[in-house]
């Protein structure tokens, strides 16, 4: 049998691997079957499509194929080595692993990345280059370690308005760096929504809160735990659908997400320990563009939703929006399958800041008052006023103005400046 099946290698058979000893394959999962249903691996070799209705081709490295032993007295010399050691290390490393063979093989698909406008790294060596830093400086920032002795991040809490605590996860100065780096030469060029107004070029909360001005209702959502439920394997998934190979697809998602460490003292030495997955962290660069990338096709679902009801869909960073003229029950109605389809794609809704707001209440979007223009509310103007009276008095007396009270009204003047330039007007107007 051994010398049958070389022999076959040898006219172009494709590659088999022997899967009888490892666990349930995929499609015994779906079944809830706990035995492996195969005992034998065909490995397609064909470059067709990785998924149906994707364009990611199925391209792999023939290194990582099954190798079939030639029978002993055909053998000649000592096979050659597929790759140096250190490589085989990081493939085959924590950073790395992966249960899913069908991934573990592929490499980049040039055609893929060009429709995209992306860059082409084949190897992580591709991608420390573009950096302008070594390989080994790549994978010492790229790396993830359960027992990691230097941390790249800086974690502290800081207080949120509706209560708690939200934590930071802030990069060191060298990572910030590469981080910076990346989101110009990747991050910034993934696909994003139209429907996405947070953290993107060209748009803003004023864009965001435009299309919803004079609605009969405001529905407003709230992604929980939007940046922690994009974790490593999410971010990896997309590079890789997007044409990369799974060796820099998964550098890059190591170089872009961080799991909470505790620290932890064992003989005298500190090491700092993961206590959850790996994620997209608030502070780092890279995690805005990459979290906005991962939701596109939330944003179409809903979108599709919205025009089914006759409705307006806008999202900025995890606050999603929808407005209409329908009546309350059917804005009732698009709650619900809106909130089905964010739990589909992996994502959920925040019940304690979802609300449903009619003409005769004040209707928000990310701050902004939309009842009949984008402004601020009558309360935050007056204030404005207020501060604008008392800044006019102390310059007619003759008493000195802080320079920080000068700049905070400045500040605020700005801010809506670029909500309603009239708004703002009728306030400098009294200075």
């Amino acid at each position: 049998m051994p010398l049958l099946r070389w022999i076959q290698s040898l006219f172009g058979k494709p590659p088999t691997r022997d899967v009888s000893r490892l666990g349930p394959s995929a499609s015994a999962e779906d079944t809830g079957s706990t035995a492996p249903d195969t005992t034998e691996e065909t490995i397609d070799t064909s470059g067709g499509l990785v998924k149906p209705g994707h364009r990611r081709r199925s391209l792999r490295d023939p290194r990582l194929f099954p190798k079939i032993q030639a029978p002993v007295n055909l053998r000649f010399g000592k096979r050659p080595k597929e790759m140096p050691k250190s490589e085989a290390d990081r493939l085959f490393g924590a950073t790395l692993r992966t249960r899913n063979r069908r991934l573990r093989d592929l490499v980049t698909d040039e055609d893929q990345l060009a429709r995209l406008g992306l860059p082409v790294w084949k190897t992580e060596r591709d991608v420390a280059e573009a950096l302008g830093i070594s390989l080994g400086m790549l994978w010492h920032f790229a790396s993830h370690r359960v027992h990691e002795r230097c941390v790249h991040y800086i974690a502290f809490e800081v207080p949120k308005r509706s209560g708690g605590s939200r934590v930071i996860f802030a990069p060191k100065r060298r990572l910030k760096e590469l981080q910076r780096q990346l989101n110009e030469l990747l991050v910034r060029k993934l696909p994003v929504s139209t429907h996405a107004h947070g953290f993107v070029t060209g748009r803003s909360i004023r864009t965001g809160a435009d299309p919803h001005v004079g609605r009969a209702f405001v529905l407003h959502l709230d992604l929980k735990d939007f940046f922690p439920s994009v974790t490593f394997a999410r971010v990896r998934g997309l590079l890789i659908a997007y044409g990369y190979a799974y060796p820099v697809a998964a550098t890059l998602a190591a170089l872009c997400t961080e799991a909470r460490r505790q620290p932890l003292e064992i003989d005298g030495e500190l090491f700092h320990v993961p206590v959850g997955q790996r994620h997209c962290v608030q502070g780092a660069p890279t995690s805005p563009g990459l979290c906005n990338a991962m939701v596109l096709r939330l944003d179409r679902r809903l979108a599709g939703l919205a025009r089914k009801f006759q409705c307006t869909y806008t999202r900025y960073a995890d606050d999603l929006t929808f407005s209409g003229d329908a009546s309350r029950g059917a804005m009732i109605g698009l709650r619900e399958r809106a909130t089905d389809i964010i739990r589909a794609e992996g994502f959920e809704v925040n019940r304690e800041k979802t609300s449903l707001a009619s003409k005769g209440a004040r209707q928000t979007v990310t701050g902004v008052v939309v009842n009949q223009v984008a402004g601020l509310s009558r309360q935050d103007r007056r204030r404005m006023r207020a501060e604008a009276h008392q800044r006019r008095l102390a310059e007619k007396s003759g008493k000195p103005v802080s320079a920080e009270a000068v700049a905070r009204l400045e500040g605020k003047l700005a801010y809506l400046a670029m909500l309603n330039p009239a708004q703002a007007e009728a306030i400098r107007g009294r200075m």
